[in-house]
């Protein structure tokens, strides 16, 4: 029972810190308490990265509509995700440093291939869908060089501002931020900030930590539209119900 308990809190401990705590009851060790607080945060996030763009896809399925949602938007920012992912399995990275990366690759999939659905083509959402499960596995293959891999996570950085921007100037064309989920928009901001704390921990790549850096930046842009836009869109359903 004691070895199942230790490989239990290992999975958040390293040796050395586990030592620390259990072994020499030393609980005021700085490096323990940050590296153990970034592998709880990376666990957390992974954990609610499971659910984090369900809202969304419920949304888009209860109304039946994809609007306000900038598909070209979705690809971009589907492109940074796997391209995050992708080079941090490659490099061999700790799975509590980049693991809801697959599970927001296969969310956002999926909202894409909703916006083409909704959009008007069954085809294309199919097509699509069928094309990127078709490229990710070649990725995540090893068929990709490395150096490959380093480079689209370089260029993360304008796509990400790129992917973003498109929906931030939708909302502001919109007057409204349309489709867009409120629950999932405040999880990605708040994820987004750990990860800077996590990347640093666990990793120390520059190039991933200012992805975060700029992600954060613009998730909490639309984040302030959707405080701006709040009172507009409640206003606009009371008038829909009006009309009813």
């Amino acid at each position: 029972m004691a070895d199942i308990l230790k490989g239990i809190i290992l999975t958040v401990l390293t040796e050395k810190c586990y030592t620390e705590y259990f072994v020499k009851y030393n609980f005021l060790d700085v490096p323990c308490f940050k590296a153990t607080l970034s592998k709880g945060l990376g666990i957390g996030i992974i954990a609610g990265s499971v659910l984090v763009k369900v809202p969304q896809i419920l949304k888009i399925l209860k109304s039946k509509s994809a609007e306000g949602i900038n598909i070209y938007g979705v690809y971009l920012e589907l492109f940074a995700i796997t391209a995050n992912f992708a080079y941090s399995y490659v490099m061999n990275f700790p799975f509590s440093a980049w693991g809801e990366g697959t599970f927001l690759a296969i969310q956002t999939a999926v909202i894409a291939a909703l916006v083409l659905y909704y959009g008007g083509s069954s085809g294309k959402a199919i097509s699509f869908i069928s094309i990127y499960i078709a490229l990710v596995s070649a990725v995540v293959s090893g068929v990709a060089p490395k150096d490959l891999l380093w480079t689209l996570q370089a260029i993360n950085v304008p796509i990400i501002v790129a992917a973003k921007s498109i929906q931030v100037i939708t909302n502001y064309k919109n007057g409204s931020t349309g489709q867009l989920s409120a629950v999932t928009c405040f999880l990605l901001f708040g994820g987004s900030i750990a990860r800077i704390f996590t990347s640093i921990q666990e990793t120390g790549d520059f190039i991933i930590i200012l992805n975060y850096c700029v992600s954060t930046l613009t998730n909490g842009i639309i984040v302030l539209q959707l405080f701006w836009y709040w009172n507009v869109d409640k206003t606009n359903k009371n008038k829909i119900k009006k009309k009813k």
